[in-house]
């Protein structure tokens, strides 16, 4: 076998391995309906009698999720739904929303396929109050049709700029466009990056092309030209046509947009034909196993992740205080440092403020939910993701921070911070359409 293959399937081996025996499986949480179904929820005030309805018999509250929990992208589905259910663990322990009513995650695989999402959508939709999750772009995409028919409001886990004014969904945290434009901006103007040659690699797909949103602004605004665009599907395995066109383009600087079930491939070739680098990845490309990989030297000298919050160790963060107590009470098995549980559960604090506004004004219904939703003025975090301005779609305005992470393998997650909280002009300027 040749060295460039044995040092990628190596890697994609020991992280695959590692993440299994981190995530596991849950033989006792198995629903009826062949998904898995947690018992979870959210806090505080004085409730008002509420009338049963869709996911609702009068004391609990359901919840549907759908998420990869097979496939590559469950590596970071797995984590994030684990978020999720930890936050709503947390709230049921105080007695449930509002002090008084549980919540039960209903939740079922999509193995990142849209035609599969919307298949288990159909099967869900007339059992759950809302969604806390729907996992992907591409299977959002597939289902907001849907959502919209049936006026049942979902959390998009997902980042793409094209939810921010959809009155069915519920997003939180900057958008793709948001963490291209930073990321280059930072690199561009702080970094050393000035003048120097940008390309960038996307998935080939709507994930892609929302983050490449990102970049052309950034280049327009920063007066660069892209040198080259190579793209790759989530099931390429070889990536060296991909790396010789960045190579040929003598990049200084490569925004890849992908996740991290490809990361592994993409710098395994990137070390075999010698290309140096300053990869600057969206948030869903990193996992922290790859910090203990033969790829990790690489990595601490040429990547940087442009993604939300901060670091689990970051006290100074109240947000990150509490889920990290919350972590050690009901999700050990989850790594420290983790990425994708921060974003599954402030996505999870998103859905029981929307939870507890509608409990308040005594409404579980769909248009209650929606009506919830849109009297909510901002979402809050604690600092674990920015605020998150709401009320009617039309009015929603995220936040366009961004931290960017470098890789430091001695740490938990195998990240440290380069600069927290970064929010650079252009990106101040971006309209949300």
């Amino acid at each position: 076998m040749k060295p460039k293959r044995l040092l990628q399937l190596l890697c994609l081996l020991l992280v695959l391995s590692m993440v299994a025996a981190a995530c596991g499986d849950d033989d006792d949480s198995t629903s009826s309906s062949g998904g898995t179904t947690e018992t979870t929820a959210s806090s505080g005030g004085a409730a008002k009698e509420l009338k049963p309805g869709p996911g609702f018999d009068g004391t609990t509250i359901k919840l549907g999720v759908l998420t990869p929990l097979t496939g590559t992208v469950a590596i970071i589905g797995k984590p994030l739904t684990a978020g999720n259910k930890a936050y709503f663990d947390s709230i049921n322990a105080k007695g449930g929303i509002a002090g008084k009513y549980k919540v039960e995650l209903d939740i079922q695989d999509t193995k990142y396929d849209p035609p599969t999402t919307v298949q288990l959508y159909n099967g869900m939709k007339n059992n759950v109050v809302m969604f806390a999750q729907i996992l992907g772009t591409q299977p959002i995409k597939a289902v907001l049709p849907q959502l919209k028919s049936d006026k049942i409001v979902a959390q998009p886990a997902t980042l793409d700029a094209d939810w921010v004014h959809e009155q069915n969904l519920l997003p939180v945290a900057g958008p793709y466009q948001i963490q291209a434009i930073n990321g280059l901006a930072y690199w561009w103007n702080e970094g050393g990056g000035k003048g120097k040659t940008v390309c960038a690699m996307a998935q080939d797909d709507a994930y892609g092309t929302a983050g490449l949103d990102g970049v052309n602004y950034a280049a327009d605004k920063l007066g660069f030209k892209i040198a080259a665009t190579p793209k790759f599907k989530v099931s390429d395995q070889d990536f060296t046509s991909q790396i010789n066109q960045l190579k040929s383009a003598k990049c200084d600087a490569v925004f890849l947009v992908g996740t991290a079930a490809n990361l592994s491939g993409i710098i395994t070739a990137a070390i075999q034909n010698n290309l140096q680098t300053q990869w600057i990845g969206q948030s869903p490309s990193w996992l922290g196993v790859f910090a203990q990989t033969p790829l990790k030297d690489y990595l601490a000298k040429n990547f940087w992740l442009a993604a939300e919050g901060t670091t689990w160790d970051d006290t100074s963060v109240p947000g990150m205080v509490e889920m990290v107590k919350v972590h050690d009470q009901f999700a050990k098995d989850i790594p420290v440092g983790d990425i994708y549980f921060p974003f599954g559960y402030f996505a999870a604090e998103a859905v029981g403020q929307v939870l507890e506004k509608a409990v308040a004004m005594g409404d579980l219904s769909r248009d209650g939910i929606i009506k919830a939703m849109n009297s909510i003025d901002k979402l809050t975090f604690g600092g674990l993701t920015g605020d998150y301005k709401y009320g009617e779609p039309a009015d929603r305005e995220p936040p366009r921070t961004t931290t960017i992470y470098k890789v430091d393998p001695a740490r938990p997650g195998g990240l440290a911070i380069v600069k927290q909280g970064y929010e650079s002009d252009i990106a101040e300027g971006y309209k949300f359409q």
